[in-house]
């Protein structure tokens, strides 16, 4: 190999202007060979080496405006001197590449500045992929080696103190703006370096925003709004990118300013306004492995903080324990997040995560605990059309036996596809909650109008089942009139169009009792507010309380004469925990 006489210039790397339209693929005008596209990239490089040795170990990287003035005067410098052939498009174009990577985060820059992305993925240096709309697709940028995705990495946690080697292959870290980024590193992963940014909005979305994506409706935001304005405590759940946590922010923005708030995270995301806010983040071992502060210590601290309010990102593990406890202890009111995939599930896993402090519980003590400390699940989903939704708004009714029983007071009614996207109604299910009434003493005023017609979402299916039913169905009884009364008995907890028992739970019984006999004394020509004596006949005494607290949401006004009765001896084998007789008006 001929080596070159000192002094002497390496040949220069020219680059002529794109061919135009309708030119044979790779023949420029002069019909000379249109460089590959690795030339530009190549030019790239070499002018991103000479940029960063002519302006040395002393940059001030703190003022963006000043070093990209500098590159800019660096570049046109280097172009004249070198003889590069460049237009002014490819000229911008690489004072952009290589400002992002002195001051920014390379080839992610213009990806997190594009506020249509809400997600980046980059599986190694060559593959990146990004979420738009709620579907995934393939970016038109790379990295240049595994390298090169390291260095952003570390300029991504050094900041926030994090680190990532082999010793430590996985971190989590967030950006300035609140983005949330994740990374893992061979030899854990087998690709190369791979980083996940969840990205944040610039400012945090409003409910004006959620309701104009679809997420809920006015109605279900008004009632979110008095829940958490009356102290209730609330989990999120859903699963992954299923927006809990922007329904956390939102839900956040609810709480009064003159209050105390301490949120904690693993990875500081949440965007809160009020004035009065504490922000905890966890704490990752050193390289020793010691000196970790998880999020069960810091939610154990903030009670010694005086909050008002506690909201924990998101519970994992044992800090549900700790979380359920402050809930029930005074500070009423916090909210927090858990991946599921039903609101029965993220039950179940509050149990779980109960389960992993190593304390030797009893089930049914868990339970108890979650029915007591959570007054309501707001469940979120990511749609197959990519759309996010608040699925159900459920409220936790407390025990029945040895299980918790819930019931939805919102849900969303998917009626199909067209257009690849999904069709349904965000809509109340007609069921007043049992918290109603602590809403309102604690002086936070709700429309009786917001929950919908009563039992609207089941009232028109009912009435049409009770008129479809062919013959005799037991525990689904016909009215009788005689001098000008209705009488109607043995209302059983049956679905009329299966003939079956709806479930064990008293209030589902309860609920299925109210809703046949509505649907019949209707068939009949009257309706509730014309009944003047109820017989409820019970398997067990003991739940008339449970059962009139049902009979009451169905009443616009006060109780009419009842009685109570123990279930027949036919009945005791059966499923039937309760059943209900009536004479009205007719």
């Amino acid at each position: 190999m001929e080596r070159a006489r000192p002094g002497a210039e390496a040949p220069a790397a020219r680059l002529t202007t794109p061919a135009p339209p309708g030119s044979p693929p790779g023949v420029s005008p002069a019909g000379t060979t249109t460089p590959a596209r690795e030339s530009l990239r190549d030019v790239r490089l070499r002018l991103q080496n000479q940029v960063m040795r002519a302006l040395g170990s002393g940059l001030n990287l703190s003022d963006p405006v000043d070093v990209r003035r500098q590159v800019e005067a660096i570049i046109a410098r280097i172009v004249t001197q070198e003889g590069f052939a460049l237009t002014r498009a490819e000229r911008s174009r690489l004072l952009e590449q290589i400002t992002n990577e002195i001051i920014g985060l390379g080839p992610l820059e213009p990806l997190l500045k594009d506020e249509t992305i809400t997600e980046v993925m980059v599986n190694g240096p060559r593959q990146i992929y990004i979420e738009r709309a709620g579907r995934l697709e393939r970016a038109d940028v790379s990295f240049a080696n595994d390298e090169h995705v390291m260095r952003i990495i570390d300029r991504i946690i050094a900041p926030i103190g994090r680190r990532i080697d082999e010793t430590s292959p996985m971190v989590d870290a967030r950006l300035e703006d609140g983005s949330r980024v994740n990374a893992i590193i061979p030899p854990l992963s087998l690709v190369g370096p791979v980083i996940t940014i969840r990205k944040f909005a610039a400012t945090p979305f409003t409910v004006e925003d959620l309701v104009r994506f679809g997420t809920a409706t006015p109605e279900m935001f008004d009632f979110l709004k008095a829940c958490v304005e009356a102290r209730l405590n609330m989990f999120v759940s859903g699963g992954t990118g299923s927006g809990k946590t922007t329904t956390l922010n939102v839900l956040s923005s609810f709480i009064p300013d003159d209050e105390r708030i301490i949120t904690i995270e693993d990875a500081a995301e949440l965007q809160l306004r009020q004035r009065h806010v504490i922000t905890l983040e966890a704490r990752p071992p050193n390289i020793e492995g010691r000196g970790a502060i998880p999020i069960r210590e810091l939610v154990r601290n903030s009670l010694h903080m005086r909050p008002d309010r506690i909201i924990v990102g998101e519970c994992r593990s044992g800090e549900a324990l700790d979380m359920l406890q402050a809930m029930n202890t005074g500070q009423d009111g916090s909210l927090s997040t858990g991946h599921a995939n039903t609101p029965r599930d993220m039950l179940l896993r509050l149990e779980t995560m109960v389960l992993m402090t190593g304390y030797e519980l009893p089930l049914r003590a868990i339970r108890e605990q979650i029915a007591a400390s959570v007054d309501m699940i707001v469940h979120t989903a990511r749609l197959k059309d990519g759309s996010r939704k608040i699925m159900t708004i459920t409220e936790v009714l407390g025990m029945d036996g040895a299980e918790i029983i819930t019931q939805d007071i919102f849900d969303f009614d998917q009626t199909g596809m067209q257009d690849g996207r999904v069709l349904g109604e965000l809509k109340p299910t007609g069921v007043r909650p049992t918290f109603a009434t602590k809403i309102k003493d604690r002086g936070v005023e709700v429309s009786a109008d917001i929950y919908g017609p009563l039992l609207a979402a089941t009232q028109d299916a009912d009435a049409e089942a009770a008129a479809a039913v062919s013959g005799p169905v037991a525990g689904y009884s016909e009215p009788v009139r005689a001098g000008g009364m209705v009488y109607l008995s043995g209302m059983g907890p049956v679905d009329p169009r299966t003939g079956r028992v709806v479930g064990m739970a008293l209030q589902e019984q309860a609920h299925q009792c109210l809703t046949n006999l509505k649907a019949r004394l209707e068939q009949a020509g009257t309706t509730l507010d014309k009944v003047v004596w109820v017989t409820w006949v019970l398997r067990d005494a003991d739940d008339i309380d449970t059962v009139l607290e049902e009979w009451a949401r169905w009443l616009s006004e006060g109780s009419p004469a009842r009685q109570v009765s123990a279930l027949p001896v036919i009945q005791r084998n059966g499923r039937f925990r309760v059943s209900v007789a009536v004479i009205a008006e007719a």
